[in-house]
């Protein structure tokens, strides 16, 4: 619901957000008013030792300010409870309840100082336990005051000036949203919103250095991000609301799909593909696309065993090999990276530790196995690595031979380019391939490495008409429908489950945003409610049918009109909402350009039902799929971790060796489907 308006201002909390940190102040108060009207009777009010009439007057003066501070908050939980997040009527007293609450801490703020000089000057001669609960209910109270502190400074909107709303009698469809005034007024606060965003980058950011790069990519991110729900009057909860009503709706559908409807998503691939023979490309692929990652995910992987193996190659001195090694800071990543791929040092080429935005770490090798040159590019593990993948806007990318409009991802691009430069420029292909003439070129990559191994490869293509690319997790706004198209005869990605990276583009936030509304917008629960069954259903699962979220007696016909509730979450129409009542897929959105995943897509899901014991037998399946099955984002508890390189590579291992997995994050949803949409 929009953002609550006290003090003269809008916050990032709603009226319905208080239920739950008034019921644990509450508890705790509770609490503690028993606790010192227990110790007030147990003396009888009389204290036998220095100071007792300031003893006896902070007591007494404690009791009747935590049983106000009591009714107040059962006040504030009972109106926060009511209503739902479209319909905040019944919660109109709230801000009157804020203000009573807030004027409750000049008291207490009183009677903690009070406390604070009983006990330093005339607590001498008292009980030792009166004394001890004395600074115990002093401590209390500081750390809530603190607490309250830190909790306005979390819910403090830079942005928070009250958004002008429409008249109320004006009806709807008639508003005048772009008019001078309101089209100066939200371009002013566009602006606003952009600096904020800027600024907390750069705090965020604050380490990197401020150069020219990085000012550039921060103000690029900072558009991107404060556009995304700038056209609603959303609050975080209610996002989280949304997310888990979504993801009980995209469960709902998928149990109740005919399981024997087959959907063909077969890629436009050659006849007769061997897709065991592209699992095994694949699986070996993968442990150097890990590799990559270096002595972080090598430990993380070999927690008993990995910082045994490295102790010592970290702590050698390795002068007399750094003639073929690029980049700087080595020992520990080069030395995991020999564990990881089995590789010895003179079959490394070229490799480069060396992170900065636009530019990130890989190697090249000879990868004997495979007769093959062997390019590994590092995904995301710095912050530097997250502003390029952040740059998400495209950029212009002409291929000669490839018709159609060729753009993509800007910050991948540029990485892309950056590693091009040092494979032609500096000639370390050349290097390689005087070395094994009569071997392929093959890329590879996980996460923000898959996406940049696909461009690379794509900007390869004609010199190396046989090279083959690896792609894992690859994001989905990566490649224009042109490049996407013609990187299918060399480009192969992989996809593991619901992970959320490739169904990661702008469009298909867009989206999500506008279900997210939708859903919200008809919903009957209120929502504490919807929090707390949404938790309880991702922890221990249920049958999502159990839990309406459409109105009650909501008429089909007004199901195809524009929600009243839907329209009261928008304080202006962007040109990316369209009524939800129309087509959901992002393709209508006109917004943003359409990005895809690259090449042909492979699709690795477990088999059998969704939730296992711990350490239960994990089996998987692949099969062949296409890009429009990634249009939409999917809600489960495993979106992130299907994601990691380890789950990645233990999947393609098990399909590859024909042997199950214990898995004990398995237990928590998985996909079950293939061809969700």
């Amino acid at each position: 619901m929009p953002g609550m308006v006290v003090f003269g201002r809008r916050w990032g909390i709603a009226s319905d957000d208080l239920v739950f940190p008034g019921c644990f102040e509450l508890f705790f108060r509770l609490l503690w008013w028993i606790g010192t009207m227990t110790l007030f009777t147990y003396h009888k009010g009389n204290f036998d030792c220095n100071g007792r009439g300031v003893l006896h007057s902070y007591l007494v003066g404690l009791l009747v300010v935590l049983a106000l501070i009591i009714l107040s908050l059962s006040a504030t939980v009972y109106v926060s409870a009511q209503g739902t997040i479209t319909n905040p009527g019944p919660r109109r007293s709230m801000p009157a309840l804020v203000y009573l609450r807030a004027l409750l801490y000049i008291p207490e703020l009183v009677w903690a100082c009070l406390g604070a000089v009983w006990v330093s000057d005339d607590s001498k001669g008292c009980d030792p336990a009166t004394v001890g609960a004395v600074i115990a209910a002093v401590v209390a109270s500081w750390i809530i005051l603190l607490f309250t502190a830190i909790g306005v400074v979390f819910v403090f909107d830079p942005l928070g000036n009250p958004r002008p709303r429409p008249a109320a009698m004006e009806p709807l469809g008639v508003r005048d949203l772009q008019s001078n005034e309101g089209t100066q007024f939200f371009s002013t606060a566009r602006s606003l919103a952009v600096k904020v965003w800027e600024s907390r980058l750069r705090l965020m950011c604050c380490c990197l250095p401020q150069d020219e790069s990085h000012r550039a990519a921060f103000s690029s991110i900072s558009q991107l991000v404060s556009g995304f729900f700038s056209d609603t009057d959303l609050v975080p909860s209610d996002i989280a609301a949304g997310l888990a009503l979504l993801h009980q709706e995209q469960d709902k559908m998928e149990r109740s799909r005919d399981p024997e409807v087959e959907v063909d998503h077969s890629p436009s691939s050659p006849i007769g593909e061997d897709l065991e023979t592209e699992l095994e490309k694949a699986a070996h692929c993968m442990q150097f696309a890990a590799a990559a990652y270096g002595w972080p995910l090598y430990v993380y992987a070999n927690l008993f065993t990995g910082p045994c193996k490295l102790s010592g190659d970290c702590c050698r001195s390795h002068a007399a090999e750094y003639d073929i090694v690029g980049g700087d800071h080595l020992g520990c990543h080069f030395s995991s990276i020999l564990h990881s791929t089995g590789l010895q040092y003179r079959d490394f080429i070229h490799v480069s530790v060396h992170n900065q935005i636009y530019e990130i770490p890989f190697f090249v090798a000879l990868d004997h196995k495979r007769e093959a040159v062997l390019v590994a590019v590092r995904g995301t593990l710095s912050l530097k690595d997250v502003l390029t993948d952040l740059s998400a806007e495209c950029e212009n990318l002409p291929i000669e031979g490839v018709t159609g409009a060729c753009y993509a991802h800007k910050g991948m691009c540029q990485a892309a380019g950056y590693i091009y430069k040092k494979l032609v420029n500096d000639g370390i292909l050349n290097q390689a391939f005087s070395i094994a003439p009569e071997y392929k070129l093959v890329i590879t990559g996980h996460s923000l490495g898959a996406g940049t191994a696909s461009l690379l490869a794509i900007l390869l293509r004609n010199s190396f008409p046989t090279l083959q690319c690896y792609s894992f997790s690859p994001p989905g706004g990566l490649l224009s429908k042109a490049l996407a198209d013609y990187s299918k005869d060399f480009v192969v990605s992989v996809v593991l489950g619901k992970d959320l990276v490739p169904r990661l583009s702008i469009p298909n936030m867009e989206d999500l945003k506008r279900r997210i509304l939708k859903i919200v917008s008809n919903c009957n629960k209120p929502k504490y409610r919807i929090l707390l069954q949404g938790c309880w259903y991702e922890l221990f699962g249920g049958d999502p049918d159990d839990f309406p979220t459409e109105m009650d007696n909501r008429r089909e016909e007004e199901l195809s009109q524009p929600l009243l509730g839907e329209e009261s979450l928008i304080i202006r129409h962007s040109s990316s909402y369209q009524s939800l009542a129309s087509d959901d897929s992002p393709a209508h959105t006109a917004a943003h350009l359409p990005l895809f995943l690259p090449g042909r897509i492979l699709h690795i899901t477990e088999d059998g039902p969704s939730r296992r014991s711990c350490f239960s037998q994990v089996r998987y399946r692949a099969d062949w799929s296409n890009e429009m099955a990634f249009r939409s984002v999917l809600i489960s508890p495993r979106m992130l971790a299907d994601h990691m390189p380890d789950a990645v590579l233990r999947a393609l291992s098990s399909l590859t060796s024909d042997r199950p997995f214990p898995l004990c994050p398995s237990s928590l949803n998985n996909s079950s489907q293939h061809n969700a949409i």
